[in-house]
């Protein structure tokens, strides 16, 4: 994983997210309620756009395709080989990866290899993991 490209996408989160100004709440019945409303939200597009990614990494078979991939390039054949699963499912399964924009082909003859698409796959599947194993108590963050 990159941690430099990890680093600038936090920042650019970051700074999404804490665009925020403080507005006293009249009506609300808590005391001293301080609300932080977003200056520019991140639009409903946006907000779908990402469900939809992680609607994708929400199969096992994807994820352990991911994983998988995360050791650098490899065809079908490999992955059904590491993965211990047919080709047939894990070419529907990279179809899905594809049409999200996680996985991308490297044609050479006839044959695909399949590769991650970029850092941000690896850095979605890391966060995640990492969330697992510290929930799980199994990592200390």
């Amino acid at each position: 994983m990159n941690n430099y490209s990890y680093v600038n996408l936090n920042r650019q989160v970051k700074q999404m997210t804490d665009n925020k100004e403080v507005l006293t709440c009249d009506k609300c019945p808590h005391d001293n309620c301080n609300r932080r409303v977003a200056k520019k939200e991140v639009s409903d597009d946006v907000l779908y756009d990402l469900a939809e990614v992680f609607k994708v990494f929400g199969d096992s078979t994807r994820i352990r395709i991911i994983s998988a991939l995360m050791d650098g390039e490899m065809c079908v054949y490999h992955l059904s080989e590491k993965l211990n699963m047919g080709q047939s499912a894990i070419s529907h399964q990279l179809r899905i990866l594809r049409g999200a924009g996680l996985v991308r082909p490297r044609k050479e003859g006839k044959e695909s290899y399949y590769s991650l698409d970029d850092e941000h796959v690896e850095e979605i599947f890391g966060a995640g993991l990492a969330h697992v194993l510290h929930k799980g108590g199994m990592l200390d963050v």
